[in-house]
């Protein structure tokens, strides 16, 4: 049909966006998101924004792009905390009596060996 316009493919537009920049960063943005799901389980998102204005009393349009990853974040290690009478975290549960004064008791020396030995 000589009425339907030719489409220029995305991906072709894409490789020439911004010199080939953009191209570029979402490959290596995909490559990070990617690896970042499989070490954390989680899910994460690569966004390609572009935003179109025409260029003013001109044919010429101004395309701005913005490449925003979300990666997935490891979960954090949690540390458990007592608080103390004056309100301030201690690792010590301060209802537990203190036992400074225990010390390590010696092991005993083992007792010789008196069993006989029979003779051949």
């Amino acid at each position: 049909d000589e009425d339907e316009a030719v489409v220029r493919p995305f991906a072709a537009f894409l490789q020439e966006l911004n010199k080939g920049r953009v191209h570029e960063e979402l490959s290596k943005g995909l490559h990070a998101l990617l690896a970042a799901v499989k070490a954390t389980g989680k899910k994460g998102s690569l966004t390609l924004t572009l935003t179109v204005a025409q260029e003013k009393k001109t044919p010429m349009l101004i395309i701005d792009d913005d490449v925003t990853p979300k990666l997935p974040k490891p979960d954090r290690t949690r540390s458990l905390w007592f608080v103390d009478k004056n309100g301030n975290p201690t690792r010590s549960d301060p209802n537990q009596l203190d036992f400074n004064s225990i010390q390590a008791v010696p092991t005993p020396v083992a007792a010789e060996d008196n069993t006989r030995k029979e003779a051949n």
